[in-house]
């Protein structure tokens, strides 16, 4: 009952304090430009062509490439394209326009500035094996407040795939800054081991915290609730399916299928319908008997950042010298990677996202975080 209530208070929290949040910041809703009808004929100069198609100066003067204002008096005609290709540059423009103008540019270097800040903070504590239950469990927290309740839902590291998806798919066109937000989250995933997603996600940090309700004094084992691992060659496999589906439908009918079960919109929840409640709901609630279910069987960013943790220059790394192979650090992980990592019987290795329970629960000060590649252990050293 101690689980439950937690979980209810801290959902309580998150939807009233986003709303109270929301309103303050003035957030926009993300939407994508409707195309534009344009009509239009031989004797329009560019300023009447804008005046009957209410099109702003700036967006005609990208359409139309004009050195000066002068041009705007200049017919149509004489810019050398047709109807079609003028409407399809105007509906470009207006898109990229209409999705700059979302955006709210005083929060969004707010949030990188301080995701940078708690994730420098996260990365010593890590190194230096100073993470522990209590210290776990408030990063999480203070994860998911700042980056969630406080600075919203938007930006996050699945919707620079997603959206950049979906935009792409339906324009033809690519916004600059989120194809910057995802080289950015990509670089962090290098440099340590997912620490974008661990640490700064605020789905994800609310998803853990979630998932340490229901864990013991030690957070080495589950609570009063079962939890179990999915494997891996399932959960990728639904993830893999997820990102295809998103992307033929996108492309085919230019619609998001996030779009109305998208778990961010809990950071803003007056626009969430029944059926992202439904689907929201049951994620969190998920999340108490199982590891960051959307992580794992869903999101696009989870997927595309296990491809590049393959490159990190941080990880969670063996010592096989000291290990004892009691197998506590793969027991206390609350997901199948430990296991990979601990004995690399294993092809391809899972979805770390360097929590740090291995490092807290090994009794041979073994498992580290440390920078290079893994070792593999001597033959013999795991007998099944």
């Amino acid at each position: 009952m101690k689980t439950w209530g937690t979980l209810l208070i801290t959902i309580a929290f998150v939807v009233i304090f986003s709303i109270i949040s929301v309103s303050m910041w003035g957030e926009k809703e993300e939407i994508i430009a409707d195309d534009i009808q344009l009509r239009a004929t031989a004797e329009m100069t560019v300023a009447e062509f804008g005046q009957i198609n209410s099109l702003s100066k700036p967006l005609l003067k990208e359409v139309f490439n004009l050195e000066s204002p002068d041009q705007m008096q200049e017919l149509i005609a004489a810019f050398g394209m047709s109807l079609e290709q003028i409407t399809i540059k105007v509906n470009k423009k207006n898109a990229l326009a209409t999705e700059d103008a979302t955006k709210n540019w005083l929060k969004i270097p707010l949030k990188f500035a301080l995701w940078f800040l708690f994730m420098i903070v996260c990365f010593v504590l890590l190194l230096k094996k100073m993470i522990t239950k209590k210290t776990r469990f408030v990063l999480y927290g203070m994860g998911f407040i700042i980056f969630g309740v406080v600075l919203g839902a938007d930006p996050s590291p699945m919707g620079t795939v997603k959206d950049a998806i979906v935009l792409y798919a339906s324009k033809g066109v690519i916004f600059g800054p989120r194809m910057m937000a995802f080289s950015i989250f990509i670089l962090t995933v290098i440099l340590a081991n997912k620490f974008i997603c661990s640490w700064g996600c605020q789905l994800g940090t609310l998803q853990d915290f979630i998932f340490r309700l229901n864990r013991n004094n030690k957070d080495t084992e589950r609570g009063s609730l079962p939890q179990f691992k999915i494997p891996f060659v399932i959960s990728n496999s639904i993830r893999v399916l997820f990102l295809i589906t998103l992307v033929w439908v996108a492309f085919v009918w230019a619609y998001d299928i996030t779009h109305e079960i998208d778990p961010f919109k809990i950071f803003k929840p007056m626009k969430i319908s029944v059926i992202g409640w439904i689907f929201i709901l049951g994620s969190l609630v998920l999340s108490l008997y199982t590891y960051r279910p959307w992580c794992q069987l869903f999101c696009p960013f989870g997927l595309t950042g296990w491809l590049f943790e393959k490159l990190s220059l941080y990880r969670i790394k063996v010592d096989y010298d000291k290990c004892i192979s009691c197998h506590a650090c793969s027991k206390a992980c609350p997901s199948p990677v430990m296991e990979a990592i601990l004995k690399r019987n294993k092809i391809v290795i899972p979805d770390c996202f360097s929590c740090g329970n291995c490092i807290e629960s090994c009794p041979a000060d073994a498992v580290t975080f440390a920078f290079g590649k893994r070792e593999k252990p001597p033959v013999g050293k795991f007998k099944d």
